[in-house]
């Protein structure tokens, strides 16, 4: 099967892709994967590392052509706030519970959660429901990727209560 080696970030990479991988946020952390493009072209990504792939990515084949990455679209909460303050404050409570966050300069997006659309909406927040590529804050540690963890069993030093 022919291999995908290697990324090409966004803008890095020209001429025609041989074919497009459209991938969700989950499926854009890979290290290796059997994959299919759009129009049938079947490779196995065979990545050194797992790496964070961003829309308008390039997977490099051994054989010089390359597959185009595009982000797909997600069913995702779209978060707005009366002010800046307000905006922080949300913000502040979504990192609290180690949500994945895309942040823009007046908004917020994180996947759908009924529970933490009460807690938003208890808090003042509009939430509204929208289909986009979702594209969260990579975080200190994560490397691109968010990590969670289990509070019950946590032992990184600080409290959630």
């Amino acid at each position: 099967m022919l291999r995908a080696h290697d990324i090409q970030t966004a803008g890095n990479w020209t001429g025609p892709a041989a074919d497009t991988v459209v991938l969700d946020f989950n499926d854009r952390h890979r290290r290796r994967l059997a994959m299919t493009g759009v129009n049938g072209m079947a490779f196995l990504l065979d990545l050194p590392a797992t790496a964070a792939l961003k829309d308008g990515d390039g997977l490099m084949l051994e054989d010089g052509r390359v597959v185009a990455v595009q982000a797909a679209s997600e069913t995702l909460m779209e978060i707005t706030c009366r002010d800046a303050a307000h905006l922080v404050q949300i913000a502040w409570h979504l990192g609290n519970r180690h949500l994945p966050t895309e942040l823009f300069r007046d908004r917020l997006r994180i996947r759908q959660d009924h529970v933490i659309r009460d807690m938003l909406v208890q808090l003042g927040a509009t939430v509204t429901d929208i289909q986009a590529p979702f594209n969260p804050e990579g975080g200190a540690y994560g490397h691109g990727r968010t990590h969670g963890h289990d509070h019950e069993h946590s032992h990184h030093g600080h409290s959630h209560g």
